[in-house]
């Protein structure tokens, strides 16, 4: 576990930029079928006429894609332990079908845990963005990181 990164690696304000993920038309539809069946999720002439003004990506969809770029960002090049979950999540604007999303992970404090000192505990915040800067979501939770040298 030596080459992984490590809570010792996660100063406070440290920034972590997220790859891209192109979110097709098709995956919006196939997730809205799986999990989230609402006709703004489904059909794009409903979509249209509903609040979101286009056919959108589920809230819960838009999560995982941020989770997802979080993962390839820098969770599977860490000692991740696990999380104990969000505090907060909001879906800020539509993430319409077609949106190429980019974003970001920000260390906002970290300490270690007094029960169990080998663990760090990271409470961050994920920003999502499209491609013309729009905030599209932003979740604040916590990581459990393994500390190098407890």
């Amino acid at each position: 576990m030596a080459d992984l990164l490590h809570y010792e690696d996660f100063p406070e304000g440290m920034v972590i930029p997220f790859g891209t993920y192109h979110l097709s038309k098709e995956e919006v539809i196939a997730y809205a079928r799986a999990w989230d069946p609402q006709p703004f999720h489904l059909d794009e002439e409903e979509a249209k006429r509903s609040v979101l003004g286009g056919l959108a990506a589920s809230g819960w969809q838009s999560s995982a894609i941020a989770v997802r770029l979080a993962v390839e960002a820098y969770a599977n090049k860490s000692a991740a332990m696990a999380s104990n979950g969000m505090e907060e999540v909001k879906w800020l604007k539509p993430v319409y079908a077609g949106e190429t999303l980019t974003g970001r992970a920000t260390v906002l404090s970290r300490r270690v845990s007094s029960k169990r000192p080998e663990m760090g505990i990271l409470r961050m915040k994920f920003e999502m963005f499209n491609t013309g800067g729009e905030l599209k979501l932003e979740m604040l939770g916590v990581q459990f990181m393994r500390v190098r040298r407890p």
